[in-house]
């Protein structure tokens, strides 16, 4: 289950988003600082939001907001020829920190810090997985049960979902249920990675 296999799909889409950046003369850096500006305020907005709040609406289109904001910087800098190793290095560091403030928004707003923790190593493990995969000598690993789109995509789903509705599981409302989800399979995704990094290690 990962959205990054439509990446190319996506890169077709924003083309025109591209053109635009490129005609008023934004720069990839600014545009990685502005998607952790909107990760920042989609945090906020989940920390104050009540079950049926429609600061979960909010937030969900600030997360929208974030994902492309995060495909567009790499597909300029690479239309503008200004990518770089400190580029990437940037945008996977204000990646991290976007994740960081949207889970603990959201285990603000609910009040489950300990499933805020949980889900919040369980992200990180998966991201780091991915990129040290990278450093020992492989390709970037973006497979597994959930990558950042597919997280960005399912907190945008469901806490949209959660501005109209309220259904609750055993004491846990939609927002609780998600922190469980990511807490699970983050780190399910974060050991298959690692198993598959290193198979390919031993077989290298």
């Amino acid at each position: 289950m990962t959205l990054d296999q439509y990446r190319e799909a996506a890169d077709r889409a924003l083309r025109p988003a591209v053109n635009a950046a490129v005609a008023v003369g934004l720069t990839p850096n600014g545009i990685s600082v502005a998607a952790l500006g909107t990760a920042v305020a989609a945090g906020v907005a989940y920390w104050f939001a009540d079950s049926g709040s429609l600061l979960y609406l909010a937030g969900a289109v600030l997360v929208f907001l974030n994902g492309v904001l995060d495909v567009l910087d790499g597909m300029v800098a690479r239309r503008t020829g200004t990518d770089s190793a400190a580029g990437d290095l940037l945008d996977h560091v204000l990646d991290r920190y976007a994740d960081i403030v949207i889970i603990v928004g959201l285990a603000g707003g609910t009040g489950r810090f300990a499933l805020g923790l949980a889900a919040v190593t369980g992200v990180l493990m998966t991201s780091y997985l991915g990129t040290q995969a990278q450093a020992v000598g492989l390709n970037r690993v973006y497979g597994g049960l959930v990558g950042r789109a597919d997280r960005l995509a399912i907190v945008g789903l469901v806490t949209g979902v959660a501005a109209f509705a309220t259904p609750s599981v055993v004491s846990l409302s939609l927002v609780g249920l998600l922190l469980v989800f990511f807490a699970v399979v983050g780190h399910l995704t974060a050991i298959q990675r690692f198993y598959h990094s290193t198979v390919a290690l031993n077989e290298a």
